[in-house]
């Protein structure tokens, strides 16, 4: 399975479901990351979000206090290839990436 595909699938399953009907979470446009990842997703751009592992878990410990150059260019990378990753928080993205 593609690894940006998966980090979509696993924001996809952390939305909140909103109280109300038509309200939106920012798990909720977080669900989008992969949708049009899928089809754009080449190996080397799986290396840049992989080599982000260390970052993201430095990132996830200190509670977003510790930001890595890799974890900001897989960041950077993951938003200008899909909407969904646009919306999604660092912290959504960085837990993502740690399940690869």
């Amino acid at each position: 399975m593609n690894r940006l595909t998966l980090i979509s699938a696993l924001l996809a399953c952390s939305v909140a479901v909103p109280a109300f009907a038509g309200q939106t979470t920012a798990g909720s446009s977080a669900s989008a990351v992969g949708t049009s990842a899928s089809s754009k997703t080449t190996s080397p751009n799986d290396k840049v979000v992989l080599q982000a592992r260390d970052d993201a878990a430095s990132f996830v410990a200190s509670d977003g206090r510790i930001r890595g150059a890799q974890l900001e260019a897989a960041l950077r990378h993951l938003r200008e290839r899909n909407a969904g990753a646009q919306r999604a928080t660092d912290m959504q993205l960085a837990q993502a990436i740690l399940t690869l």
